[in-house]
């Protein structure tokens, strides 16, 4: 397979990822989450990294055995040489960019969870504290309202 059509599948995979990411996005900030679609993005987005590991280890072997070496410099050459140093530069972009954007979506991730963590703990807290005496009576002393305000 050319370099050239591997760096269109890239692309394409690339694309799609950065898409399933927005989505992702928008439901790690939408005020209700629904974890069914996020771990079904998860599981897309899973895939999608085989696919886009797999298209990769093809381009790396390709341009092993052209004879150029397996670093940036390699692969830079590669491009140059196939004609698609451009579309090379456009797929180095986008794979910058669909990263970043995963990095976002991996902090919204963490703000969610210690969120839900410090809500978890706030109940836990109120719960410990009993309305009611070891006897079974309930407890009147500390809970009077406050009219002197």
């Amino acid at each position: 397979m050319s370099l050239h059509r591997l760096l269109e599948e890239q692309q394409s995979r690339l694309t799609t990822l950065t898409r399933l990411l927005e989505h992702e996005q928008e439901q790690l900030l939408d005020g209700t989450i629904d974890g069914a679609r996020l771990e079904k993005i998860a599981q897309e987005k899973f895939r999608l990294l085989l696919s886009l590991e797999e298209t990769e280890t093809n381009r790396a072997r390709v341009q092993r055995k052209l004879g150029y070496s397996t670093d940036g410099n390699g692969a830079r050459q590669a491009a140059e040489d196939a004609g698609c140093l451009d579309q090379w530069q456009a797929t180095l972009d986008m794979a910058a960019d669909t990263g970043r954007l995963n990095e976002r979506n991996g902090r919204l991730i963490g703000l969610r969870m210690t969120h839900n963590q410090q809500m978890l703990d706030y109940i836990h807290r109120i719960a410990e504290k009993s309305v009611y005496a070891s006897d079974g009576r309930a407890t009147m002393g500390q809970r009077r309202l406050n009219t002197s305000a």
